[in-house]
């Protein structure tokens, strides 16, 4: 299944609302390399993080010493996309189905970012993708050429 597939298909919020991007992603040239996996979003501690689409938590807990929320996505291949969430208190467990904008957690004090943020990340399987192809897009229309 294309990704350009999955991503028409799929129902799509932002995690936090307004979203405010405070880092993009940058891609690591190797799987040990330095780099950015995801994007991190303003988000002071206690901002309601939002599933962006319909999916399965298939962790929530601690790794590292900070919250994190993992959301399996549904309908979204093999392997199926998952998307990550951390520094976060989790307000649901493994196992739970979300639809979208459902509460998952709430953004959590951390050091990650020089100010208070959400880290968003996506991965297919191994791979890390940039979360922003999830991210929602005003539709494009189309207007009358003048003359």
């Amino acid at each position: 299944m294309q990704l350009t597939t999955v991503f028409l298909a799929l129902a799509l919020l932002w995690p936090v609302a307004p979203p405010q991007i405070l880092r993009g992603w940058h891609p690591p040239p190797g799987p040990y390399a330095a780099g950015h996996r995801g994007i991190d979003l303003a988000a002071p501690p206690g901002t309601p993080v939002l599933a962006p689409a319909a999916g399965t938590v298939t962790f929530a807990g601690g790794v590292g010493g900070r919250g994190v929320v993992t959301l399996t996505l549904t309908g979204t291949g093999t392997p199926p996309l998952r998307t990550t969430f951390s520094p976060v208190t989790p307000l649901v467990t493994a196992g739970t189905r979300v639809t979208p904008g459902t509460r998952i957690a709430e953004a959590a004090p951390d050091a990650h970012c020089a100010s208070p943020c959400l880290h968003w990340g996506l991965l297919r399987g191994e791979t890390y993708l940039d979360p922003l192809l999830l991210a929602p897009r005003p539709r494009s229309r189309l207007l009358p050429v003048a003359g």
